[in-house]
């Protein structure tokens, strides 16, 4: 059980942690708890006395200690997988501990200068408030429950829709194994849709891997080249902010991890000339293999241009890089004159020798209009790669039996929507204009507040869901949070999310320029929430600002 889940079932020991040094925690949750702890410490919630021990970490209960000593344990802190432990989440570190703390303590009935906890750490939209799409939910209920095949309310089109994907599920159940590539009919629809998104450039069933969300793909390719080259490391490029499931499985697969700076006074760009500089050094310590390119950008909401894709392209294949691109944001383009441009059509329309390079690609139902983030559907297509190692690969992903099937039903809908002339086509259009219109309008509100409080400098939200600002935080500040033994942004956060209750991720989690300071917010609390949130947050730097100048 993982420190999070234990303060999760154990609210007083996770209120300990708060109040004997949030500068710990970050330690702390790096660290594995058995689960036996974890039911000691929730058998004894309503203890008076939880303690807490960090060093070595042990729960008890009234004072007592644990039954079996950490000294007769079979697994320790000091036994397991090294890399595990090196492992960081920022997305889901500290900070939101502390807020599910927090939000424990309101329940309680604790006095705050707020009355709930604004989660913009996360791109998690339902939990945000945006409501499911009809057809994609009906469409979900009928292969859950077939009994609903006989409501008459439910439109024939979702009705067929289930027909096709039960027909491809062994016994006519989502309930049963599926290939481990995932259902058949499924992949066709994917390759269609991506060969009518590329203009009618070709696309293979049998290149479509679906997955558990966008990252199940990404994990399972990057650990196909996790193989040293010539006695170094293999090395993955991953740009610099990135989003942390990218440094978390190069840890967790002891890789090398090889930052470029994307260009901030450019609007998040990538420049070519900063990825020559991050090769010549990563190739001193490691043998690069992997190029990533988030597209639009996470945490930074850039939406590359069509040419700097192609330098893209052409530095990959110059270097013998395999592409990543991870493209799940590509219906979140808000800017005007800007546009998503796929890396797969874009490498296919260079030709030679540049459309016989290896590409995956991932997308994922978790984002878009759609914001399905629980049910974990995804797919990846992978373009060139040598036939025996997609034997290989698939050989690896047998042994993880098959995805989600709910997931990859949702992928489904996705990929094959309703039809115009179709008897859903009309509310789904509506409902999906609406999510994407009103993402629009925040990624603008966002920009713009941001960039009229003093200290701050946002670029524009031209994708995805997040913005990446700027702040300029006083020396008095800085010297503050070296007290407390926290990074400036990160002592930012916490005193915003104490003061507030608005829980963001500081920017050393994605990485940074050294002696720049960020943070990344999500877009996605409703509008009225969101103009709340941001009046909030102006107070509170007002307020930072006096104090620390």
């Amino acid at each position: 059980m993982s420190l999070s889940q234990v303060l999760n079932v154990c609210p007083k020991g996770a209120s300990l942690v708060a109040a004997t040094g949030r500068r710990n925690v970050g330690r702390i949750s790096t660290l594995l708890l058995s689960s036996s702890v974890g039911q000691q410490c929730n058998a004894s919630a309503t203890s008076s006395s939880v303690l807490l021990s960090a060093d070595p970490l042990v729960f008890s209960a009234n004072g007592t200690s644990n039954s079996r000593s950490m000294s007769t344990r079979c697994v320790t802190v000091d036994n397991i997988n090294p890399a595990i432990k090196l492992m960081e989440y920022a997305v889901r570190g500290p900070l939101v501990i502390r807020a599910g703390v927090i939000e424990k303590e309101l329940e309680q009935g604790a006095k705050k200068p707020f009355t709930e906890v604004i989660r913009a750490n996360i791109g998690d939209c339902h939990a945000m408030g945006q409501q499911p799409i009809t057809f994609l939910r009906q469409v979900l209920g009928l292969v859950s429950y077939p009994p609903l095949f006989d409501d008459k309310s439910i439109p024939e089109d979702a009705k067929q829709r289930a027909r096709d994907i039960l027909k491809g599920c062994k016994g006519g159940s989502v309930g049963s194994y599926t290939d481990s590539n995932g259902i058949e009919v499924i992949r066709q629809h994917v390759a269609q849709y991506i060969q009518d998104r590329d203009g009618g450039i070709p696309s293979d069933p049998a290149n479509i891997i679906l997955s558990a969300g966008a990252s199940g793909g990404i994990k399972v390719l990057m650990s196909l080249l996790r193989c040293p080259i010539d006695g170094k490391k293999p090395g993955v490029m991953i740009p610099i902010p990135q989003y942390p499931l990218y440094s978390a499985t190069i840890a967790e697969f002891e890789m090398e991890q090889c930052g470029y700076y994307l260009d901030e006074a450019n609007k998040w760009g990538l420049d070519i000339t900063e990825l020559k500089r991050s090769l010549a050094e990563a190739k001193t310590k490691c043998a690069p293999r992997i190029l990533v390119v988030i597209n639009p950008g996470n945490p930074t909401g850039q939406v590359l241009s069509k040419e700097n894709i192609q330098e893209i392209i052409k530095f990959a294949h110059q270097e013998k890089l395999v592409l990543f691109a991870d493209e799940v944001y590509q219906d979140n383009v808000y800017e005007k004159g800007s546009q998503f441009h796929s890396f797969k059509k874009v490498l296919m329309e260079m030709g030679a020798p540049y459309n016989t390079m290896e590409l995956c690609s991932f997308m994922s139902c978790s984002k878009g209009y759609m914001g399905e983030c629980g049910i974990r559907g995804g797919y990846a297509e992978i373009v060139n790669l040598c036939p025996d190692v997609k034997a290989m690969l698939l050989k690896c992903i047998s042994a993880q039996l098959c995805p989600t099937t709910i997931g990859q039903a949702c992928m489904d809908v996705v990929v094959h929507p309703p039809r115009k002339g179709e008897p859903s086509y009309e509310l789904f259009m509506k409902e999906k204009t609406a999510v994407l219109e009103s993402l629009k309008v925040r990624a603008e509100m966002v920009a713009e507040t941001f960039n009229s409080i003093e200290g701050f400098s946002c670029n524009p939200v031209q994708g995805a869901m997040y913005a990446f600002p700027q702040i300029r935080l006083p020396a008095k500040a800085i010297e503050a949070a070296k007290k407390a033994g926290q990074a400036p942004d990160v002592f930012y956060a916490f005193q915003l999310l104490e003061q507030t209750g608005i829980c963001i991720v500081p920017g050393s989690g994605f990485g940074q320029r050294p002696g720049t300071y960020h943070f990344r917010t999500t877009i996605l609390p409703q509008p009225a929430k969101l103009k709340e949130m941001l009046g909030k947050f102006r107070s509170f730097h007002e307020k930072f600002l006096q104090e620390y100048k």
